[in-house]
């Protein structure tokens, strides 16, 4: 944990503040000044043409759901998510909602890189499903068996002191973890999830007490927001200011952790946020992740737009197996980095300044000029991109990264 200057921490929580210091970085980069990656626009109308292409195939009816965990619950195809309905059914439409919160909350802070190795063997449908699929369905059926509540008559539920009971071996045991099925960061992950425990109880104003849930954060925005609608920096903002206490190693500016903020010479800025590149990729992963149980309890999100795409290793992947980016030098990808280090910074930031300027195009050759980054997204860049690793990697990312299970 770095002291530092005084800091107004919300200048880095805002999705402006996102693109405004990608963009930095990525006119750096195009005038040739960044130490670890080129930049060929050029190479953009390739990219495009893929994203389009996997996107008509996904969606062929051209309705494309927004990019949230959501879609991974019912991966292969079964209706896990309509079981879940069902299970719901006899409680208040708030309450249903809640339930889908603490659900997709935890879902989230679990998906953060799976590795190639591991796997989970879903017992009721006996499928076998890797990476962030794989993670979705494992969170799913955990959270039934009531792994995440304090309360073994309330199952569906994640509360503190359910999450304060995580450890490393009850997790490794729930995501079936084995020497032959490792899950990288895996200790990162239960400690989020205890930390995420405590965080609850900080903010009861946020997330309520007695007990304190994810859930209750709808609850908080009701009464912020204007009537039936939250605008979705608003969201992001109020999910940075309760969950910013659970990411370790981050930067503290006067006891505040600024989450997914990194230090990169070409970020720009002034003052005390001077060089500092704010991602935010899980919290905005869970903002788009929260928009469809709002919808369901009567509060709309609005300026979903607002958001910028994830700055994780599918979308950055897609622009170095396609030529946009392209590696300075061996290191970038004939090492290991961590997430902190430069070129991961600079890469994750080209990334986010990337999607903005690939979306047009992948509009155009839709024909879909109203498309929102975050359908793009979903039909889009990431699985374009899962695609290249699983064509060219086995599904590996192109860059190694050390993952401690809360970043990329």
């Amino acid at each position: 944990m770095t002291p530092g200057p005084a800091i107004d921490a919300g200048v880095l929580w805002t999705p402006e503040a996102i693109r405004e210091r990608a963009a930095a970085v990525l006119a750096r980069g195009l005038d040739g000044g960044l130490q670890h990656f080129a930049i060929d626009l050029s190479r953009l109308a390739a990219a495009a043409d893929l994203v389009a292409a996997v996107t008509r195939e996904r969606y062929p009816g051209g309705l494309i759901p927004l990019h949230s965990r959501w879609r991974h619950f019912d991966a292969g195809a079964h209706e896990r998510l309509a079981g879940l309905d069902r299970a719901l059914q006899g409680l208040p439409a708030r309450e249903r909602a809640r339930v889908k919160i603490d659900l997709v909350v935890v879902s989230v802070l679990l998906d953060a890189g799976a590795g190639p190795s591991w796997a989970y063997a879903d017992a009721e449908t006996g499928m076998v499903l890797r990476r962030s699929e794989g993670l979705a369905v494992a969170s799913l059926r955990m959270f039934a068996a009531g792994f995440f509540s304090s309360d073994r008559a309330v199952p569906w539920r994640a509360d503190a002191s359910g999450l304060q009971a995580v450890s490393e071996d009850r997790l490794a045991a729930a995501l079936q973890v084995s020497p032959d099925r490792s899950l990288p960061g895996l200790a990162g992950r239960a400690a989020l999830l205890q930390e995420l425990g405590r965080a609850l109880r900080q903010r009861p104003e946020l997330f309520g007490s007695c007990p304190s849930r994810p859930g209750f954060l709808l609850d908080a925005s009701i009464a912020r927001g204007g009537p039936g609608r939250i605008e979705a920096a608003d969201l992001l903002y109020y999910v940075l200011l309760g969950l910013g206490p659970i990411w370790p190693g981050r930067l503290v500016r006067d006891g505040v952790n600024l989450g997914d903020v990194w230090p990169h010479p070409a970020a720009g800025g002034t003052e005390a946020t001077a060089g500092l590149v704010p991602f935010h990729k899980l919290s905005q992963w869970l903002t788009y992740s929260l928009i469809e149980p709002f919808g369901e309890a009567g509060l709309a999100v609005s300026g979903v737009e607002r958001l910028t795409g994830l700055a994780e290793y599918r979308n950055g992947g897609l622009f170095l197996d396609t030529g946009v980016l392209a590696p300075r030098h061996a290191g970038v990808t004939g090492q290991a980095h961590r997430p902190g280090d430069e070129v991961v910074v600079e890469w994750r930031a080209l990334t986010v300044a990337l999607l903005d300027r690939l979306a047009p195009l992948v509009r155009q050759r839709l024909g879909a000029g109203d498309l929102s980054l975050a359908t793009i997204l979903e039909g889009g860049t990431w699985a374009a991109g899962r695609r290249l690793a699983d064509e060219r990697r086995g599904g590996a990312a192109p860059i190694r990264i050390e993952s401690d299970g809360t970043v990329m």
